[in-house]
């Protein structure tokens, strides 16, 4: 039997995060990643405080505030009349749940998680390693890459993505396609035509579309997110989503964000598909973490938080298993206590994300001014929209203007990748 007691199948933003986190509770961890490196797209990410909260318990998050962009607030817009509908204040928000709303590139943070497992002594980090066989042998998991390596270890987690191998060892089932296409990259400040300041995170609600902006790196770069429902998608077209059908529908939004499509990049496009909410995802001593068990649409700015919170909920349940070689029985208690942590709450951020995308892009009359409206009349100390997701509420903290209590189920959430 190998000396691993993990074995992780992708070295992404979760998988690294996991492997960091349960080293750091005295777990071996071999991690695989497939690429030749690690690394991650030229994009920017959002962290809200129910994650920063968490980074900041295990030690990762004063390593990436340097690089990080603490926003002010949170802004709603018409896309197509430029008017300002709505905020979130960030800073009261960080008072009120006992963490900072940051802004950062997507590499920045894999390079901090990546330099703290390079010097954590029970990890080890393999890239190149594709997997092409699992097998779980009771009491154990064999893990065989196209190479030809072949790795022994008492757990595998699969933190390999939308289109995860390891997870089809769990379900049988495929992404589900959205028809919507993204365009997103991090460029210098100087290269975008227009800003809208670099305090704020913008998101521009048009008719079957958005614009999302705001500042990165410390500031030096200046991240924006297009993302349209593609009517090639529609029309059954192979190739959809494509630069000029981009140009087309953001031709009528209103100035600032018709300037903005200009200094997007395009020779890359992401179309956005995201996985039904599963009921488990452990088989054996098989399981999943990150969008691998819980890929979700970009609108709660949750997808790569909500995979280190799988992190930290491993870390807490297989510790209590102490060293060395973990007992068949002991380990299913502990993965069920992870689940139980973690399967529910995913869930619920995978199915809101898709009624607060579908609440985004209204495209008739009707519907568009009763979103609008809802917007205006929302107090700006209002949380309770949020506070299922990012409380915590700290003691003491004001209650807003509302005391309600809706479910995740009931209420979407103003908030966005």
């Amino acid at each position: 039997m190998s000396a691993d007691q993990v074995i992780m199948v992708g070295g992404g933003i979760g998988g690294l995060g996991a492997a960091l986190m349960l080293a750091r509770e005295g777990v071996k961890v071999r991690v695989l990643e497939r690429a030749p490196e690690f690394g991650e797209v030229g994009a920017g990410l959002q962290l809200a405080p129910n994650i920063t909260r968490m980074l900041d318990e295990v030690g990762v998050l004063e390593k990436i505030l340097p690089m990080s962009v603490k926003p002010r607030r949170l802004v709603f817009m018409n896309a197509k009349t430029g008017e300002e509908l709505s905020h979130l204040d960030l800073q009261d928000a960080e008072r009120r749940y006992g963490g900072p709303y940051i802004v950062l590139h997507r590499s920045d943070l894999l390079n901090a998680l990546l330099e703290a497992a390079q010097a954590e002594e029970n990890i080890t980090l393999h890239t190149d390693h594709k997997v092409t066989d699992i097998e779980d042998t009771s009491d154990g998991v064999v893990v065989r890459t196209a190479d030809g390596d072949e790795y022994t270890g008492q757990l595998l987690l699969g933190a390999d993505g939308l289109h995860s191998v390891v997870r089809k060892e769990i379900a049988d089932d495929e992404p589900v396609p959205s028809g919507y296409v993204a365009y997103r990259g991090a460029v210098p400040v100087e290269d975008v035509d227009r800003r809208m300041g670099m305090e704020d995170v913008v998101v521009w609600m048009g008719p079957g579309l958005h614009l999302v902006q705001y500042p990165v790196r410390a500031g030096k770069l200046y991240n924006q997110v297009a993302v349209f429902r593609s009517q090639e998608f529609l029309d059954g077209k192979e190739d959809w989503g494509t630069p000029e059908e981009l140009d087309r529908t953001y031709a009528d939004m209103c100035e600032p964000v018709r300037v903005a499509i200009p200094s997007l990049h395009r020779i890359n496009r992401w179309p956005m598909a995201d996985r039904n909410p599963l009921p488990t995802w452990t088989k054996g001593r098989i399981s999943l973490l990150g969008d691998a068990a819980h890929a979700m649409l970009q609108y709660l700015a949750q997808g790569a938080g909500q995979s280190l919170l799988d992190g930290a909920a491993l870390a807490r349940a297989l510790p209590t298993l102490g060293n060395g070689q973990w007992d068949g029985d002991a380990l299913a208690g502990a993965l069920r206590q992870y689940e139980s942590e973690r399967v529910a709450a995913a869930g619920a951020v995978q199915s809101t994300a898709r009624v607060w995308g579908d609440i985004w892009h209204v495209d008739s009359y009707v519907p568009m001014v009763l979103r609008d409206e809802a917007f205006r009349r929302r107090d700006t100390y209002d949380y309770h929209l949020v506070d299922w997701l990012y409380g915590p509420v700290r003691a003491g903290a004001d209650d807003g203007a509302d005391d309600g209590a809706e479910s995740a189920a009931e209420v979407p959430t103003p908030a966005h990748a």
